[in-house]
Formats: structure tokens, C-alpha cells, sequence
């Protein structure tokens, strides 16, 4: 039983509404503009159903008349018809309205009455009963099976005996084998051997015997010939001496065997830099381009070439013949291309799409995430009429380069710097967490981060949970070093602008994290980055201990950190850290990924398809691109230079 079925414009006009269930007129609102805010505005059309809740959303997109037709039904139930109905419907509404949309347009829309219960309810009947009519199929009785119709004389096998055209087929092969054998025997050959060979046996000899006796029968001549090349071999000289077993440790000429030489970890505490020894670096190296403006986060640029506009390749054809008609053939040819006012087919867009979708993944978008947004694409042109000079392959370039930048530019926007604000005059810290799979450059982008935010004048508490890796902390440790030595509390009144709180290795990180967060609501810090260990998103045991990190400090921001260079993988990451998140998260409500940091952005050229893969998979932004190794090498995403560099050929 249906819930719902709505006809409305893409513009937002209601034009005609049934309700399969009683209760208030607004019961279909809520999900309706659910679907329209989640697929139809964010260019997700590529599957034609839509789950809200409890309910089953499919549609149908009429781009000729720009309409949308939707029907609801509960998720339990298993409706066969609904596609068929949709159709129906689809076609019926569209024959009857035809004239009111053709010569009135928007007014039409606007003044129109739509009297079509009646239709609908006859159509929705008919349906039902189509649904109700296919029985299942049938089993076969025995008489009618092809086995009755053989008699048991022809069942019956007797050993040894086999049927005649397969004799007489191994009768040919064997005189074949004979007369091989003899030319091959005329040959006199020095370099092999001679082997004594078994005598041969008769074709009287070979009938006789079965099919397994004679594969048996082979196989030990074979291993009996080749046993002796191999007792030969096998008789080699042994080394006299032998290595000694075990390993030996390597002493370098310049090394040094005492390991207290060489360790330069000394303990802090909570990010007091007294004890550690200065260290000397260049601040030009660590800070990039000293001309730019400070705490400014720039755009990602696309360097690219000048292109002229792109014209439609047109397939000429390069014999003579065809050289010789002159400059019409040509101009005609170039017509051929053209749409000429008339309504595009699913037959006009195939090829195209099926170009463009290799494109896609050449430029390492997962495959299934390209054929979705090519298939969105066919459903946003099916049916539209395209102007007088206008090429397939332009307008459908066109459609997916406007998809691609809608989809960059996902429903929610990250502004860090106005909710660090807000979180001032809440005197609380603003927390982020950091999350992904091991050496994707968490710590790294953390401190880059953090250069970010106290150029804009916030002090930084860096939380070091990472108490599994060897080395994590020292890093951390390194980097506040830095920061302190860039921004010292001299230049900022005398306040620390960045503190490393660790507690060292082996313990609770969600512990740590809870205590950083107490430290710096006392001490005044505005920010808290919380770095986590690199975790798998197939390790169950480190998941549930990220989901209970995250669900204890229910901190303002989780970004996940992952790799520009990753094609397929980059989907399976982000469904499963969000599917890891909600399974073992003890909330009602679990928190999932916010935000992403796309890092070695600087490594891939113009394949910037991860890009693509993890917004459109979770609906989420791209807040931060890591494009290089030093402090300054931080940018925001532009999606129309992203796009740029996706669709160059």
C-alpha cells in the first residue's frame, strides 16, 4: 500500500498530491524535502530510490516539462509494481497535460487545475493486479523432463566400453601419434640419450584397457624418464664450509654502541619546553613563502595551460574517395553532430557517457562512484530539449562539470575560525579530533593546523593520543618546538601560543584526551587537537577504542585525514570508519566523520579524483588540502579548479 505520490516542478510547485493512508497533508513533506535537499540538489540521481526513516522514496525526473514524480511507501514492504505505477503515471500525466505545458509554460503551471485521482487510482489498480497475476513457475514433471524419454538399455555402461565415435576419433589420434612417431624415429639425433622404451602396445591392447589405466600408465613412464635426469642433478658438489647460523648486529664505521648516546627523547611535561634542548632550524625552510599574507588559508589553484574552447571532434573519413567531394562533405559532416532542437535519448548519451565515465576513473575516482554520477547525468538530460547549435558532447560535458562542482560544495560548510569564536564566549576550548588509516599524515597536517591558528591569534593545546606508534610523541614534540620557536610568547605578550600535553605510551587515549580537554579549559587554551593512532578500517579492537574516544569528549569537530593518491580505497575507508563509528558508539544518536583533510595533494597532477570519491560517498566537505611539507603548505578547496584539473583530457 502506497503512502504517498506527488507530482511536483523542479521549481517547487505542488501540482498534484495523493495520500494513501490517513493523517495530516504535511505527511509527505518532510521526507519530499528530504530527497530533493539530499539528492536532487546535491546531484545524486544516479539510484532512482531514496530511504527517509521509515520510508521508501522512488522518483522519476521529467526534464522535457521539468517535473518530478514521487512515490512513498513503507521500507518494510516489498512492492513490485511501483516501478511500473511510476511509469505509468509518468506517461499518462505527461499525455493528458501536454497542450496547458507546451502553450502556457510557467502560467500553465501556476493557473493549471490537475484533476488526475481518478487516472492515478485506475493506473494504481491496474498495477496491483499485473503484480498479482504472474504466478510462479511451475516444476517440471518427470514425464516431462528429457530423462523419461531415455530407455534404460541407454543408461547402462559396461567397463571398457565406450562409444563409437569416440573410438573411432581416438583411432584416427592414434594413428596420427604412429605416423609421427615413425617420421620422428627416421631422425637420428646425437645430443639425447638413448632411453629404453616400454614395447608398444597394440590398438587391441589400448581398447582394452580403461581411460584411467591407460592416464596411470603414462604418467609412470613419464616420472621414470625424467627420475634419472633429476638423480644427476642432484649429485652437486656441497660446500665444504657453511654459514653460521643466526644474525649478526651490523657496527657502522661512525655508529656508536651506546644507546644512551642516542637517545635524545627527554621527558616533558604537558608541553614545558625548558627541559628540552634547542634545536636549530631555518624558518625560511619550515615556512615556505615569506611573502604571503600571515593566517590567510589561500585557495588550491589548478595551473593550466590556455586552452581554446574545446569544439566536438567530428570523425572524418581519411581515404581519398572521401577527399575528393570537396568542402561540402566536410561542413556536412560537422552538422551531423549538431542536436538541432530535438530531445535527447538515452541512445544519443550513451557513448558519450561511456567515454566520460572512463575519463572518470583514469582520473582515480572509484568506479562505482563514477558510473553513479554518469548515470545521474543521463536522468538530468533524458527528455531535455537542446538548443538549435548545440553538440551531445558538449552539453553533456557541461551537465557533469556542473554535477562535479555541486557535488564539491556539499550541504554543510566548516568555517573553524567562527565556531573557535563562538566557543570563546562559551569560555570552552574548541575541540577537534583527527582520525584515518596509518601514514596518511595525521600528525604532520595537525601541526600545519596548528600554524593556521595561531597565525589568527588562538593558542593551540596538541593532545598526543597516539600512545601506540614509536615515536609519535617525539614528533609532536618536535613540531611544538617549532611553533614555539616561529611564534615565541614574546611576540604574543608573553603567552605560550602552543603546548604538548602527553602522558606518554601504553595508555587510554580517550583518557588522555578527557584530561587535554580539562587542562586547557583551565589553563585558557582556545583550541584542542586531539591526534589519534593510525588505525585500520578493518581493526575492530582499535575502532571501538576510537568510537569510545569520541563518544566520551563528543568533541566539535572529527576530521578524517586521508590520502589524495587513493582511488576505490578511499569509499571503503570512509564507509567503514562512519559504519565503525555508528555500530560502536553506545549513543543514540552516534557521531560520525564531519570533515576532511585531503593530504599529498602536491603528488598527484591533474588526478584528483579522490577528491570526488569522499564527498560524494559522505556527503561531507573537503575542509583542508595538504599540498606540501612545510608549516604554509595549507589550502582550502576550490572545487571549479578541482573540476578543471578532473575533466583536462
Amino acid at each position: 500500500m502506497l503512502d504517498f505520490f506527488t507530482i511536483f516542478s523542479k521549481g517547487g510547485l505542488v501540482l498534484w498530491c495523493f495520500q494513501g493512508v490517513r493523517g495530516p497533508a504535511a505527511a509527505c513533506t518532510a521526507p519530499v524535502n528530504a530527497l530533493i535537499r539530499s539528492v536532487l540538489l546535491q546531484e545524486r540521481g544516479g539510484n532512482n530510490s531514496f530511504n527517509h526513516e521509515a520510508l521508501t522514496l522512488k522518483y522519476k525526473l521529467d526534464n522535457q516539462f521539468e517535473l518530478v514524480f514521487v512515490v512513498g511507501f513503507q521500507k518494510i514492504l516489498t512492492l513490485t509494481y511501483v516501478d511500473k505505477l511510476i511509469d505509468d503515471v509518468h506517461k499518462e500525466f505527461r499525455d493528458k497535460y501536454r497542450n496547458e505545458f507546451q502553450q502556457k509554460g510557467t502560467l500553465g503551471l501556476l493557473n493549471g487545475t490537475f484533476d488526475f485521482k481518478e487516472d492515478f487510482l485506475h493506473l494504481l489498480q491496474e498495477a496491483e493486479e499485473s503484480s498479482k497475476v504472474r504466478a510462479p513457475p511451475v516444476m517440471k514433471t518427470f514425464e516431462q523432463s528429457v530423462k523419461s524419454q531415455k530407455t534404460v538399455k541407454s543408461m547402462i555402461e559396461t567397463r571398457g566400453e565406450k562409444p563409437k565415435e569416440k573410438t573411432k576419433n581416438k583411432k584416427n589420434k592414434g594413428s596420427k601419434k604412429d605416423a609421427s612417431g615413425t617420421e620422428a624415429a627416421t631422425v637420428p639425433s646425437k645430443a639425447a640419450p638413448v632411453a629404453k622404451q616400454n614395447p608398444p602396445t597394440s590398438a587391441g591392447d589400448r581398447e582394452e584397457l580403461t581411460k584411467d589405466e591407460i592416464l596411470q600408465k603414462n604418467r609412470e613412464e613419464f616420472f621414470k624418464r625424467h627420475m634419472k635426469g633429476g638423480e644427476k642433478s642432484s649429485k652437486s658438489p656441497k660446500p665444504e664450509t657453511q654459514k653460521e647460523k643466526g644474525k649478526k648486529p651490523r657496527v657502522w664505521d661512525l655508529g656508536n654502541s651506546n644507546a644512551k648516546v642516542l637517545d635524545y627523547s627527554n621527558s616533558t611535561t604537558n608541553g614545558n619546553t625548558e627541559t628540552c634542548p634547542a634545536e636549530e632550524f631555518d624558518p625560511d625552510m619550515a615556512l615556505g613563502d615569506r611573502n604571503r599574507e600571515p593566517g590567510r588559508l589561500y585557495d588550491l589553484d589548478y595551473e593550466s595551460d590556455e586552452e581554446e574552447p574545446e569544439e566536438e571532434k567530428v570523425a572524418q573519413n581519411p581515404s581519398k574517395p572521401g577527399a575528393k567531394k570537396g568542402g561540402l562533405g566536410g561542413m556536412f559532416g560537422m552538422l551531423k553532430g549538431l542536436v538541432g532542437s530535438k530531445s535527447l535519448t538515452r541512445e544519443d548519451m550513451d557513448s558519450v557517457l561511456e567515454k566520460m565515465k572512463d575519463h572518470l576513473i583514469a582520473k582515480n575516482v572509484a568506479t562505482d562512484i563514477a558510473v553513479q554520477l554518469c548515470e545521474s547525468v543521463a536522468k538530468k538530460l533524458e527528455g531535455k530539449v537542446m538548443g538549435t547549435f548545440t553538440t551531445v558532447t558538449s552539453t553533456v560535458k557541461q551537465a557533469l562539470q556542473e554535477a562535479l562542482v555541486q557535488i564539491l560544495q556539499p550541504q554543510r560548510r566548516v568555517d573553524i575560525l567562527r565556531d573557535v569564536m563562538d566557543a570563546q564566549r562559551h569560555h570552552r576550548p574548541y575541540v577537534v579530533t583527527f582520525c584515518g588509516v596509518n601514514g596518511v599524515g595525521k600528525s604532520t597536517n595537525l601541526a600545519k593546523i596548528s600554524f593556521w591558528l595561531i597565525e589568527n591569534g588562538f593558542s593551540v593545546l596538541i593532545a598526543a593520543c597516539d600512545t601506540f606508534r614509536a615515536g609519535a610523541v617525539e614528533q609532536l614534540r618536535t613540531h611544538t618546538r617549532r611553533l614555539n620557536a616561529l611564534h615565541p610568547p614574546e611576540s604574543h605578550s608573553g603567552r605560550i601560543m602552543v603546548q604538548l600535553y602527553e602522558k606518554g605510551y601504553g595508555k587510554d587515549a580517550a583518557g588522555i584526551a578527557m584530561e587535554a580537554i580539562s587542562y586547557a579549559r583551565n589553563q585558557g587554551f582556545d583550541v584542542v587537537l586531539v591526534d589519534t593512532a593510525g588505525r585500520m578500517q578493518d581493526n575492530a579492537p582499535l575502532m571501538t577504542a576510537l568510537a569510545k574516544l569520541i563518544a566520551v569528549n563528543t568533541p566539535d569537530l572529527v576530521l578524517f585525514v586521508g590520502e589524495a593518491l587513493v582511488g576505490n580505497e578511499a569509499v571503503d575507508q570512509l564507509v567503514k570508519f562512519n559504519k565503525a563509528l555508528a555500530d560502536y558508539s553506545m549513543a543514540q544518536t552516534p557521531r560520525l566523520i564531519d570533515g576532511i583533510v585531503l593530504t599529498k595533494f602536491d603528488t598527484i597532477d591533474d588526478k584528483v579524483g579522490a577528491a570526488i570519491s569522499m564527498t560524494y560517498i559522505t556527503s561531507k566537505p573537503i575542509v583542508f588540502v595538504g599540498t606540501g611539507q612545510t608549516y604554509c603548505d595549507l589550502r582550502s578547496l576550490n572545487a571549479k579548479a578541482v573540476v578543471a584539473a578532473l575533466m583536462k583530457a
